[in-house]
């Protein structure tokens, strides 16, 4: 079994599509809301673990890619066994991953932006439970984005209060 099979069966084409939503809308997404953002957080008076700016577009270009691994192998497993639709949970939480960047960077409300994804936390940890009961592999392709999240989390707060 690779990790591009479910029940023995292999779709590019649904395999292309969700891994580059989140590549391709996480990517607009910087081009749209984080212009000057290297900038601005250069600016920001940081905590000691917040990393260079540099490493958040490595990070998040594998973390999506394996958001939309875990929504590739969950979608195969409903489809092929009449599960319900766990899509809504993943794209609600997608949205928010989206909308975060605008609210921390663009519009500069870092408060709301914690909020914000401390409610995004909580939804991606729902879906990756969700993912976990219909493909353990897919929840366990949800772990590094729940660790990043957290780890962001933190920081977000950090730069809110100190800023």
């Amino acid at each position: 079994m690779t990790i591009l099979t479910v029940n023995g069966e292999t779709d590019i084409r649904r395999l292309a599509k969700n891994i580059l939503i989140p590549i391709v809308g996480g990517s607009l997404v910087g081009m749209l809301a984080t212009r000057k953002a290297k900038e601005k957080y250069r600016k920001l008076d940081k905590p000691s673990f917040a990393p260079p700016s540099w490493v958040f577009p490595v990070a998040w270009t594998g973390l999506y890619t394996a958001m939309g691994l875990a929504r590739y192998r969950v979608s195969l497993k409903e489809e092929q066994e009449f599960l319900p639709e766990s899509a809504p949970l993943y794209n609600v939480q997608l949205g928010l991953n989206f909308l975060w960047s605008f609210l921390f960077f663009r519009w500069g409300l870092r408060g709301t932006a914690f909020i914000e994804m401390a409610i995004m936390l909580s939804l991606i940890t729902i879906t990756s439970y969700e993912y976990y009961q219909r493909d353990k592999t897919a929840g366990a392709l949800m772990i590094p984005y729940i660790g990043w999240v957290t780890y962001a989390l933190g920081l977000n707060y950090s730069i809110w209060q100190k800023n």
